[in-house]
């Protein structure tokens, strides 16, 4: 009920201002003006026609898939590509650790390398005689590194 209401009342409003817009000379837009009767002698305008809406061709789809193709190539030059590379360089490092090399673990251990396996390394872990061997994995070794054992310089007040 409230709902039918409210549709008759902007109905009614919308016929009472294309009645003023016609009356003042007011041109609407093509397809969109209705055809107004003429009033009749008491200058009460009795009918209005509806022309028919000018057909509207349908958006096409090729913007929308240019701004979608400009955001996967973004996305590629922005994330993927830098990714890959990073993983390439890493890859290549890890390839050219041999046996004697000092490195640094994704764990943060400095080690040695005493052995290459296909997968993995053998690595010493520690100093002074008091050194650990363990295996690690290749993909787990982040960089060629030595530790730096010198104390910070101390500060002179």
């Amino acid at each position: 009920m409230y709902s039918n209401f409210v549709f008759e009342t902007v109905l009614n409003t919308a016929h009472r201002l294309m009645f003023v817009a016609a009356e003042l000379g007011i041109q609407m837009p093509a397809g969109q003006a209705p055809a107004i009767a003429p009033p009749a002698e008491g200058g009460v305008v009795t009918q209005v026609v509806y022309t028919p809406a000018a057909q509207a061709s349908e958006p096409s789809m090729w913007p929308m898939l240019l701004v979608w193709g400009a955001v996967f190539v973004g996305m590629y030059f922005l994330m993927f590509r830098p990714q890959r590379k990073r993983e390439k360089q890493m890859k290549e490092m890890q390839a050219s650790i041999k046996s004697g090399d000092n490195i640094v673990t994704t764990g943060g251990l400095f080690g040695k390398i005493t052995d290459v396996g296909t997968d993995s390394f053998i690595v010493e872990f520690g100093v002074s005689g008091r050194s650990v061997r363990m295996p690690v994995l290749k993909t787990d070794v982040l960089g060629v590194r030595e530790p730096i054992m010198t104390p910070p310089p101390k500060e002179e007040s």
